[in-house]
């Protein structure tokens, strides 16, 4: 049965996008036998959400591109943006209140941005019961 969830970043610049997941977020990582360069990293509990294309919401429509997307989910917005930031982090436009939780775009060098929330998951703040 399936057990974990590996996701993956396309970049431009494989190094530049390493060193900021290995130094900015300091994610523990182990290097592949065959290229100490080639890092896969520990990214923490997870879990996957599945979004339509086209939906209706409290009387709006709401229409996205087939795509998978990553957020970064944390405690305190605001202190983690500013951590970051004292680390090199770079941001997109100020932090933005959503119906899900507020929310920021971080660059991520030679990838694309990814959103960072302070929404918690439910089931993974213990809300809902474990997975059976």
């Amino acid at each position: 049965m399936i057990t974990s969830i590996h996701t993956l970043i396309y970049s431009d610049d494989a190094n530049a996008t390493r060193a900021f997941l290995r130094d900015v977020l300091e994610w523990k990582y182990v290097a592949e036998d065959f290229d100490n360069d080639w890092l896969i990293f520990k990214s923490g509990p997870s879990e996957m959400g599945v979004h339509p294309t086209h939906s209706e919401w409290e009387g709006k429509t709401y229409d996205h591109p087939r795509h998978h997307a990553i957020a970064l989910m944390c405690e305190d917005i605001d202190t983690t943006v500013s951590e970051l930031r004292a680390k090199g982090a770079q941001f997109r436009g100020p932090i933005e209140q959503r119906e899900y939780g507020r929310v920021i775009m971080m660059v991520v060098p030679g990838a694309d941005d990814m959103r960072l929330t302070s929404r918690c998951s439910r089931r993974l703040a213990g809300l809902f019961p474990p997975f059976p």
